[in-house]
């Protein structure tokens, strides 16, 4: 039994389909319209009568017959032009997209200890983790990264973005104290989570880097990371320092406890919690060879969705009205 056509697909057919509404307007007006009736000629020409025939059906589409079918066509084909009639083409495959990335950095006081080398030189922390991270930015084409500080509290730099140049500017603009002088490492967490929780499951990540023990905020560490796992992001912590010693006259002197003080049984702990991984960094090649392995925990790539994209098709029907229009008035004169 044969069925109308359903709205849904009347709406997959055609973009404005309420345009195909006008098909029946010549015929209203027709109807509606009064008939021309003859009225004196204003002017008289010595070629009138001829003029007159012409308006009396060979030039006129609408004549006292009926309804010229090629201007009828040419209207029909007008109506389907302007309701934008579509095609759903072959499936494609939208450019992969990555993981939406958040990086929490410590910027507690500690981070100024010049225990670190860089190209051959003693740096401080800061600068090491700093270098570290925007070679790990460029390797992570196709995330979304946001930024985030910490101190004696946590504040968000940058959103998730794919702008990396934007968060590379906002990390080297970083500096030891900009969050306090304090560590909070339980409030960067719960900051984090925050931040992803409105993001798609499975691809909510957080790289957190502390040289010391959570001082400051109002979230236990373990609690933000029980919130962590509830929430689905993955949380890699990164104890950052050295073996122990002491800065004098640019000379590191052995010194057990000085400037060491991290809390790496915590740090696992909320790694584990959140099924992530606890890295051990005691200067900046093993903390480079660290960024490098998460790449390889966290690959980029990740497959998109396919999509069917929309074709337009409304020039077929628009070159067949324009024809049918260009027949319509060519025809009368083909046969004068």
């Amino acid at each position: 039994m044969a069925s109308l056509l359903p709205l849904d697909a009347l709406r997959d057919a055609f973009a404005w389909p309420w345009l195909l509404l006008a098909l029946p307007l010549p015929l209203l007006v027709r109807w509606w319209l009064p008939p021309l009736r003859a009225s004196g000629a204003a002017m008289r020409v010595p070629y009138g009568p001829r003029l007159a025939s012409v308006a009396q059906g060979r030039g006129h589409a609408l004549r006292a017959g009926g309804v010229n079918p090629l201007l009828a066509l040419a209207w029909i084909l007008l109506c389907i032009a302007a309701a934008r009639p579509q095609q759903l083409g072959e499936a494609v495959q939208p450019p992969q997209a990555g993981r939406d990335l958040m990086l929490a950095l410590d910027l507690s006081g500690s981070m100024a200890e010049p225990d670190m080398e860089l190209g051959g030189r003693p740096v401080d922390r800061l600068t090491a983790a700093k270098a570290v991270l925007a070679d790990f930015l460029d390797r992570r084409a196709g995330d979304r990264v946001g930024l985030l500080v910490f101190g004696r509290r946590a504040y968000a730099l940058t959103p998730l973005t794919l702008d990396r140049d934007s968060v590379r500017e906002q990390l080297g603009d970083s500096v030891v104290g900009l969050a306090g002088q304090e560590t909070a490492i339980g409030d960067a967490i719960g900051l984090a989570v925050k931040r992803l929780r409105a993001q798609p499951g499975g691809q909510r990540v957080l790289i957190l880097l502390t040289d010391g023990v959570n001082t400051a905020g109002a979230l236990d560490p373990r609690k933000a990371a029980e919130l962590a796992r509830d929430e689905g992001v993955r949380v890699h912590t990164i104890a950052f320092g050295g073996e122990g010693s002491l800065s004098m006259f640019g000379f590191k002197l052995p010194l057990p406890g000085a400037g060491d003080e991290i809390d790496e049984a915590t740090l696992r702990a909320i790694a584990t919690q959140t099924g992530g991984q606890f890295f051990r960094a005691r200067d900046s090649a093993e903390l480079a060879g660290i960024y490098a392995e998460i790449d390889r925990l966290e690959p980029v790539r990740r497959p998109g969705r396919a999509v069917r994209p929309r074709l337009e098709r409304y020039a077929w029907p628009l070159a067949g009205a324009l024809a049918c229009a260009l027949l319509a008035f060519a025809w009368p004169r083909r046969h004068a």
